[in-house]
């Protein structure tokens, strides 16, 4: 694939977990009370951002009524307020909503991706979905290489998910980096290009934001040392 926009074409309309398919859908049917009178995206969710970004964020999966409903990562639901409304306060969006496609969001030098395209049951995909969907995440990794700085990663399945990912560039050290908060790693490129700053950060869920485990100035900490490193420059970092 000769471009990202073409990579997210293809990402969303891909069919190749017959599980995953078959709950996106459900849920497009079903729908949720509150978005009963909306027509649910129900398709493979492509990453979102400029194609030039010097910083990347990976998750886990899109939501069953968040980015299965709206089409963009983090978009209408907890999660996506959390980790939008951080962003903003950093310099890395227009604003600190993300409430639906054409809303008028922007990302600053950023992408947001993850290693799962389509809303899993109980948000939890198996292995092998896992490693269906890695081609995608290998692909628009490789677009973004000629500018790509820094990764931050939410949480240890996105972590776990991105190593082996990122091995085919640069070189991830063995025994694995142990994920965990504020968790930083250098990983020296194993071509021509710049190194890479591997950030983690605990994963924007309602379970770990509504318990405190996950606070906006934690998060917030390692977006700005994240966004230094890929030389995004952007008041208020």
């Amino acid at each position: 694939m000769r471009s990202l926009s073409e990579l997210d074409r293809r990402v969303s309309t891909c069919r190749a977990c017959p599980r995953l398919v078959a709950w996106r859908e459900e849920v497009a049917r079903v729908k949720r009370a509150a978005f009963a009178g909306e027509e649910y995206w129900a398709r493979p969710v492509p990453g979102f951002g400029p194609p030039d970004a010097g910083l990347a964020l990976v998750g886990l999966a899109p939501a069953a009524h968040g980015g299965n409903r709206t089409g963009r990562m983090f978009t209408g639901d907890p999660s996506g307020d959390f980790l939008y409304a951080a962003l903003h306060a950093v310099g890395l969006a227009s604003q600190p909503t993300s409430v639906r496609r054409g809303d008028g969001l922007e990302l600053y030098g950023t992408r947001i991706t993850a290693p799962v395209k389509c809303a899993p049951p109980e948000n939890k995909p198996t292995a092998q979905e896992r490693d269906n969907c890695r081609p995608w995440l290998i692909s628009e990794l490789e677009l973004l290489r000629p500018t790509l700085r820094a990764v931050v990663v939410l949480g240890g399945f996105g972590w776990q998910a991105l190593l082996p990912v990122l091995a085919s560039c640069w070189q991830v050290p063995r025994p694995r980096p142990a994920f965990g908060h504020g968790v930083s790693v250098t990983l020296p490129a194993q071509d021509d290009g710049p190194d890479l700053e591997l950030f983690g950060s605990y994963h924007v869920s309602p379970h770990n934001t509504f318990t405190g485990r996950l606070t906006p100035s934690m998060l917030e900490d390692v977006l700005r040392r994240a966004a230094r490193a890929a030389g995004i420059a952007r008041s208020p970092l």
